[in-house]
């Protein structure tokens, strides 16, 4: 497998770097910049698969499709909210949500293996996707969710929420009064939906309302585990890559 990473900041770059050896995958390059991919790329064979940051340091990287036609599979990596990313219209296998952590990443290698022996031409709506990533805060935000109970439906306020989870292929918000509801949604979903100035996703199975939050202990391996009003079905932890993020979170 020839894969490239295209990353301005080099630390990161250097990590990802590591964190992919480890899963026995060797970069064959590391680009910094959209005019160095560029550049490359005009020069290059197109490896088959491309770790992409969004952001790089003389642009959005989505540029590069502007003037080249890639025809490699993309992972992309960011540290934008995840609601954007439901606006690429690319080759694209999955994003990994910045600081990377490692079982996603080997989540997401597996993806690719399952799902992309041939490469296909990428195509992209680069307006669509700018117009997503300029002033997110302006975006609104859902207030209130349903859920089917029998032949009933039940709103939801996102005040009465403590969390969303996932389970047994299946999506459930936990409410303030200690009930459990099924949605007809998906974690992937509600990233385009929830505030982020109200909920986190602290790993692929929780997002949790700050509001929610009764207790933060330490936790093995620098992680850190939360304790919800009256959430107490699973351990709710923030892995460790995270909780740098999370820590900056509550203090906006």
């Amino acid at each position: 497998m020839n894969v490239i990473i295209i990353e301005d900041e080099k630390p990161a770059a250097r990590r990802l770097n590591r964190m992919l050896n480890d899963l026995n995958i060797q970069v064959s390059t590391m680009l910094h910049s959209v005019q160095e991919a560029i550049e490359w790329f005009q020069t290059n064979e197109h490896p088959d698969l491309i770790f992409l940051d969004i952001q790089l340091s003389d642009g959005l990287s989505f540029e590069i499709f502007d003037t080249i036609q890639i025809k490699s599979a993309i992972i992309f990596t960011t540290a934008y909210d995840e609601y954007a990313l439901k606006a690429f219209k690319l080759n694209s296998i999955d994003y990994l949500l910045k600081p990377i952590d490692d079982d996603e990443l080997e989540v997401a290698i597996n993806k690719y293996k399952e799902n992309y022996p041939q490469q296909k031409p990428i195509q992209v709506d680069f307006d669509d996707i700018k117009k997503l990533l300029i002033n997110p805060l302006d975006r609104v935000y859902k207030k209130r969710f349903t859920a089917r109970v029998g032949q009933h439906l039940k709103i939801f306020t996102v005040e009465d929420i403590e969390c969303f989870y996932s389970e047994n292929k299946g999506t459930y918000l936990h409410t303030t009064d200690n009930r459990n509801y099924l949605i007809d949604s998906t974690l992937e979903t509600l990233e385009e939906e929830l505030d982020p100035n109200q909920f986190y996703r602290v790993s692929r199975k929780f997002y949790i309302n700050i509001n929610a939050i009764k207790d933060i202990i330490s936790y093995t391996n620098s992680r850190l585990q939360l304790k919800l009003n009256t959430f107490n079905e699973q351990d709710v932890i923030v892995s460790r890559e995270r909780v740098k993020d999370f820590k900056n979170w509550l203090e906006k």
